[in-house]
């Protein structure tokens, strides 16, 4: 796509979580290294909560790929609306255990059976949670209990949670004071500023391969601040948009006229939303036809209606354009390669 046009390597602005493209923001940097003491603690509870979109999964990955220490055997569960019986059938499937029998007490001793094993291997294991806001109280308690298992006053498995911000009302709840009582660190990640988001992209187009200095202006990155609101997802989203759109457009760098065209076309789309405004209901409780209110909304709904197709359109006319190029290109490669077979 429009890697080869900037000169990337690699697509600088993937969704997927890859440790090579971590940025340590002061408030990432943070929750890192709680993390890091929880592990060398190797007891209690790590929490790291945070607003959709702020990089909690990112951090775990990191974490996982820069494990030094051998002797810990670590497992990341990511589906997490779980009962507390589905939670130890998912932790037995992770860590691979052999299980006889698929009741409670049979994954209990499988589990346990499996962590002295470890502890005589001078190993212990560490499960990180993520999305653990859609834990169930009744499992994060089953997590709790986990904890209980020791050998020679050594706790045998060790949990992080990472949640969205949903995860502090659970264990804020009062039937989770035990649990609370063996959380030793806890960390909650913000937004990136205005000043880290230069310092984000400049970091992750680096990462890439990127050797243009000036491929961003600085009234380009304080923009792209204001329509993200410094979300590293939002800008991720945001970002690849720009470029594939600047590929397009056969731009060299990317203007503030670019980001704010791209911005208004995404305004009407569903994938990669930059509007947080939650939309408001627009189906009437009851239609009264003469009322002249009534009528001004569906207009107004027809008009949004009318936006969102033209935007639609507009989107379909440059990805015509995008597969147009693209066959262009293939056809040169072609040419050239037949001619300099002949030679």
């Amino acid at each position: 796509m429009y890697e080869n046009y900037y000169g990337f390597k690699e697509r600088p602005f993937q969704l997927s979580p890859d440790p090579r493209f971590f940025f340590a923001s002061s408030h990432h940097q943070r929750a890192l290294s709680y993390l890091q003491y929880g592990l060398d603690q190797g007891e209690g509870f790590i929490v790291v909560t945070g607003p959709i979109g702020t990089g909690k999964t990112t951090i775990a990955r990191n974490l996982l790929n820069n494990l030094a220490d051998k002797s810990i055997v670590a497992a990341q569960l990511v589906t997490t609306k779980l009962n507390p019986q589905e939670l130890l059938e998912l932790v037995v499937s992770e860590f691979n255990i052999t299980v006889v029998g698929n009741s409670k007490a049979d994954l209990l001793q499988g589990i346990e059976k499996f962590l002295i094993q470890l502890h005589q291997q001078g190993k212990r294991a560490l499960l990180i949670v993520d999305e653990a806001q859609n834990l169930p109280s009744e499992t994060v308690e089953e997590l709790r209990m986990l904890s209980n298992f020791q050998l020679d006053n050594k706790p045998l498995i060790q949990s992080f949670l990472l949640g969205q911000e949903e995860l502090k009302g659970i264990i804020q709840a009062p039937n989770m004071e035990q649990f609370r009582q063996r959380i030793i660190a806890s960390a909650h990640l913000k937004p990136l500023s205005k000043e880290e988001v230069k310092e984000y992209i400049n970091h992750r187009l680096h990462q890439a391969g990127c050797i243009k200095e000036d491929l961003f202006s600085n009234a380009a990155f304080d923009l792209i601040y204001d329509k993200t609101l410094g979300v590293p997802r939002k800008i991720n989203i945001f970002v690849d948009r720009l470029l594939l759109f600047g590929f397009l457009e056969e731009l060299k760098n990317i203007d503030t006229d670019a980001i704010n065209e791209v911005a208004e076309e995404m305004q009407v789309e569903l994938t990669g939303s930059l509007n947080t405004a939650e939309l408001a209901s627009t189906e009437p409780n009851q239609v009264v036809v003469n009322s002249a209110e009534k009528v001004e909304s569906i207009k107004e709904i027809l008009r949004e209606i009318e936006e969102i197709l033209e935007g639609n359109i507009k989107q379909k006319i440059k990805m015509a354009r995008y597969v147009d190029k693209m066959l262009k290109h293939k056809s040169r490669i072609y040419t050239e390669t037949d001619q300099s077979t002949e030679k």
